[in-house]
């Protein structure tokens, strides 16, 4: 039931493998207009529950109205078929619960504008009518120093025995609610519990609950009060009314917003950002910074957020290279390096032979020149690139008036000695590479 990256589902050609979660796999694409989205294949055991997926696929037109700055919105959905799928908008960046537990606790203006822009995703959401369920670090990607929270309201509109028994999880032990843990129907002051104690985390690098086996920190949940010390003053009391156990007696996403908004320290946006929490991703850790940290997909009606989005002859942003442009430029830093370097190794070998093999001498300078000027004359007329054949030009030149220095300077017995050492260098490189 998965897809192979290359291969095309339905309009969406599948560009690379972003990661996995409970429910499905995701995969970076293109749309047929050539933007960049993210295509989640549900998994074969939630595409074989029919009663799962005729919810989906209800809800589905629900979720899609949701909108927000801070919500990679779903574009599109199949649920016909053998691999059912949705689309969401993409959004570069890292995990919530890789910056936490790569790089320690969200400070400062960092968390000032986590607390915000959860507040205002989870008032897009409910406003809407969708529940998410499943809010945690790894469902909020920090994307040009802003949250974008992802997967909105799939966790609710899956939950079915079927699914549950396949292995689908339908929430995450320390984030679901107590009401949540106990039975009872997951609602909007559920994704408030979630909120706090998201927070909690991303504000100590803790969690709220405590770590251990998933019943263990279940029983903290429903019995025990939060660990919050070292939540700052500003963002403590909103976090405890948010994770009180009486899911009546919190605030709204609402009330949290306007709360924040009259509280939560001021963030002055000509503010150098901290370049800790929003660090460039490295590898693969945009798509496995958690088991459910999907990338999302670009949409329309974005204003504060640039989802770096590329389209086919789309012109880089000022000051970067477009893919073309870095190609020519590596191609040409291994062009001189190759000239740099084989000049080098044929001057000293030209220089060793000079005395007791003249003729050898002379044909290695002959043979490089040739080569230089063969080269040159390709970048010149072929290529249109008058640099290259300067290169070459300038390489010729300086192998030749190398040989003439070393073979003046240098006896026979020491040019011999550093050409086997060069030699053996070469020859261990190629060898361990």
């Amino acid at each position: 039931m998965g897809a192979t990256d290359g291969e095309r589902l339905g309009p969406y050609h599948l560009l690379s493998t972003l990661g996995a979660g409970g429910f499905g796999e995701v995969h970076l694409a293109l749309d047929p207009a050539g933007r960049t989205v993210a295509v989640k294949i549900l998994h074969p055991h939630v595409a074989a529950d029919a009663t799962a997926i005729t919810r989906l696929a209800r809800e589905v037109e629900t979720m899609r109205r949701v909108q927000g700055a801070h919500i990679a919105e779903v574009l599109d959905a199949s649920m016909e078929g053998a691999r059912p799928y949705l689309v969401t908008r993409y959004v570069q960046g890292r995990p919530l619960s890789a910056v936490i537990s790569g790089d320690g606790p969200v400070e400062g203006e960092d968390l000032v504008r986590l607390a915000h822009g959860l507040a205002e995703a989870l008032v897009a959401i409910h406003a809407a009518g969708v529940v998410h369920r499943d809010l945690k670090p790894a469902n909020v990607i920090l994307t040009d120093g802003e949250p974008v929270v992802i997967d909105f309201g799939i966790a609710s509109a899956l939950d079915s025995a079927s699914v549950t028994v396949s292995g689908a999880i339908l929430g995450t032990p320390g984030y679901l609610a107590p009401e949540v843990l106990e039975g009872a129907p997951a609602g909007p002051a559920a994704d408030l519990f979630s909120f706090g104690t998201t927070l909690a985390h991303a504000a100590t690098g803790r969690h709220p609950y405590g770590t251990g086996p998933a019943s263990a920190v279940g029983y903290r949940v429903v019995h025990h009060d939060p660990d919050l010390e070292g939540v700052p003053g500003w963002l403590e009391p909103v976090l405890q009314e948010c994770m009180r156990r009486d899911p009546a007696a919190r605030p709204s996403a609402a009330e949290v917003a306007a709360r924040l908004d009259a509280e939560a320290p001021g963030v002055h946006e000509s503010a150098p950002r901290s370049r800790r929490a929003f660090a460039a991703p490295t590898g693969r850790e945009v798509a496995a910074g958690g088991r459910d940290a999907e990338l999302q997909a670009e949409g329309a009606g974005m204003h504060a957020l640039t989802t770096r989005q590329w389209r086919p002859g789309q012109r880089p942003p000022p000051g970067k290279l477009s893919a073309e442009e870095a190609r020519e430029r590596r191609r040409a830093v291994v062009h001189r390096r190759w000239i740099v370097g084989t000049g080098l190794l044929v001057s000293l070998a030209a220089a060793t032979a000079r005395t007791p093999l003249p003729e050898v001498s002379l044909l290695l300078l002959a043979g490089y020149g040739s080569v230089m000027v063969i080269d040159g004359g390709i970048g010149l007329f072929v290529r249109r690139d008058r640099a290259r054949a300067l290169v070459d030009l300038a390489g010729g030149a300086g192998a030749v008036i190398l040989w003439a220095v070393l073979g003046t300077f240098f006896s026979t017995l020491t040019l011999a000695l550093a050409l086997g050492t060069v030699l053996f260098v070469l020859v261990a490189i190629l060898a361990s590479s």
